[in-house]
């Protein structure tokens, strides 16, 4: 059951919503939204009837949710939900935020090459991986602690908040020490015990599709973190495992309007691991800004060749250069944006590149 309060409603008048439901038994869930708050409800409700919420100050109606995830569904929520990342950087509004850097950190110099060069295209968020699941246990695994150390370096010197995966809930702390946005890998779509762990910190997180998993086990994947009280999330499809071998995975396109159609969490898409291709990358790329897509993560290094992991998927900077150019137009063409570089900023990176 979902307790939908007037726009304008008070604080006060949300809190006695809250207090009344929990005196029958269930929980509250408050979704803050743009222009109304809502107040999910959850547990038994045989005995909770509608009629003592519509009766309150402040409340505006109630009905009952069918589906089986009752945070995330548009149901809920029926506007889109919008997560602020940094100043300046917001996911879930007009805007299409790109994050892009390489999928490992290699070491101190190249990440800083990296994020110099993203920034200087317009990517608005920075990417790198300090734990690195595998394949094979004898691959390059990352740096842990000291990669971590990197991005943090990194961002100071551009300005450009990163994401970065989190694989275990023993190293949830310390990844959220360092993180803007914790990323969930397809390998632990369903660890239902870190995504009960990233659920409890405050920091958004985004939720990548396992290589198996249906739309509907994404979303209710979701709603393990949302369960939790962290509602800052984000759902990425990166494609998925099927029959097909001329790409690395299927980029599942349909995902982006499923999803933006089902629930009001914003739409990730990464095609970089949709087609495990460079070549393709572009192309998926604009063609998932044109299918609704709220931001892309993409994976960009200066030498893709000799990358320590994902080379093959991986663009060069140069490339990424003249991508953010066809993004923009692909995005003005769906009445989005992706936003030109800061002059500036631009102007000031021969300095930075002296620092780094």
């Amino acid at each position: 059951m979902i307790v939908v309060m007037k726009p304008g409603s008070t604080k006060s008048e949300v809190e006695a919503v809250i207090k009344r439901a929990e005196q029958m038994g269930v929980s509250t869930h408050p979704i803050y939204g743009e222009s109304r708050t809502v107040v999910a409800l959850v547990g038994d409700l045989t005995r909770v009837s509608r009629e003592v919420f519509d009766e309150m100050n402040g409340v505006a109606h109630t009905m009952r949710i069918q589906e089986p995830n009752k945070l995330t569904n548009r149901t809920t929520q029926p506007e889109d939900t919008m997560i602020d990342i940094a100043e300046g950087v917001r996911i879930g509004g007009k805007e299409v935020i790109v994050m892009a850097g390489p999928c490992s950190v290699e070491d101190r110099d190249s990440i800083v090459e990296v994020a110099i060069a993203v920034k200087e295209a317009g990517a608005k968020v920075l990417r790198g991986g300090a734990f690195k699941p595998r394949t094979s246990p004898y691959d390059f695994q990352g740096l842990g602690e000291e990669g971590l150390k990197y991005l943090a370096e990194a961002r100071e010197i551009t300005g450009l908040p990163i994401i970065t995966e989190v694989m275990t809930v023993e190293t949830v702390p310390l990844v959220a020490e360092y993180a803007d946005i914790l990323q969930i890998g397809a390998r632990n779509m369903q660890n239902y015990g870190l995504l009960n762990a990233v659920g409890k910190v405050d920091k958004p997180v985004m939720l990548k599709r396992g290589i198996s998993g249906l739309i509907k086990e994404l979303v209710m994947c979701a709603e393990y973190i949302a369960s939790n009280g962290n509602h800052k999330i984000m759902l990425c499809e990166r494609g998925i495992r099927t029959y097909e071998t001329a790409t690395r995975n299927t980029f599942d396109l349909n995902a982006i309007p499923v999803l933006k159609q089902s629930s009001h969490l914003p739409v990730v898409a990464d095609p970089s691991h949709g087609t495990g291709f460079r070549e393709f990358v572009p192309a998926m790329a604009k063609a998932a800004v044109a299918a609704g897509a709220d931001a892309l993560i993409l994976e960009v290094h200066p030498d893709p060749e000799n990358a320590l992991s994902d080379g093959r998927q991986t663009i060069s900077t140069e490339t990424f250069s003249k991508l953010m150019m066809d993004l923009r137009r692909i995005a003005d063409a769906v009445d989005r944006y992706i936003a030109e570089p800061d002059v500036q900023d631009i102007a000031d990176f021969a300095e930075l590149e002296a620092v780094a």
